[in-house]
Parts: C-alpha cells; structure tokens; sequence
C-alpha cells in the first residue's frame, strides 16, 4: 500500500511540476501582449455554443499531456482487449463447469462491441 501511495505522489509530483511555469517570466511576456478577448461569451458546454462561436479559438493552447498519452496507448489497449482478454472469455464459454462460468459472464461478454 505504500508503495502504491509513494508512486500516485511520485506521479501527481510530476504532473504538477510540469504545470508549474516560471510566473515572473510569464508575467513579462503577458505584460507585452495586448488583452484578446475570448472567442465567445457562450459556455463551451453549451449546446448551441457550435453554433455562436468556434469552440478551437477559445481552447486551450496547450493540451494536456495526458491526453496525448491517451490517443497513444488508445490502439494498444484495442490490441490487448481482443488479443488478450476476449479469448480469455471465449475458453471458459465453453467449458463453463470447469472455470465457474456463469450467466452473468456471458451477458457481459454478449455486451461487447
């Protein structure tokens, strides 16, 4: 348990480091810039904000890194799903004495796309 805690600190740590910019340098650089008002006063959440605004323009300029890592890993985890973890399924399907499976098994693995 703590190693696992130790690791989510670790990890936490270093996301929030990377969030942690040097401010007095940011300052300057905001200070040069002339204010640019937002691309909308509608929510991006709002439902006819696509229609008002173009949601791009008001965005975020540097995405998370997270979600890059995200859309990365995206194909291997599709790979392991049908490589790994549905033939996993198939096997018992069809010896269900044998491995204990059940009813509830099979609804799970007919719910899979």
């Amino acid at each position: 348990m703590r190693t696992t805690a130790l690791a989510l600190g670790i990890l936490f740590l270093a996301t929030a480091v990377g969030c942690a910019g040097d401010r007095p340098q940011q300052a300057s650089v905001d200070a040069d810039r002339a204010y640019t008002a937002p691309a909308s006063i509608y929510s991006v959440m709002d439902s006819t904000s696509l229609i008002y605004t173009d949601v791009a323009a008001g965005s975020a300029a540097h995405d998370n890194p997270w979600r890059w890592a995200g859309f990365i890993l995206h194909p291997v985890g599709v790979a392991l799903d049908y490589g790994v973890n549905r033939p996993i399924y198939k096997l018992p399907s069809k010896m269900q004495y044998l491995f204990g499976y059940t009813a509830e098994d099979s609804m799970l693995d007919s719910q899979r796309r």
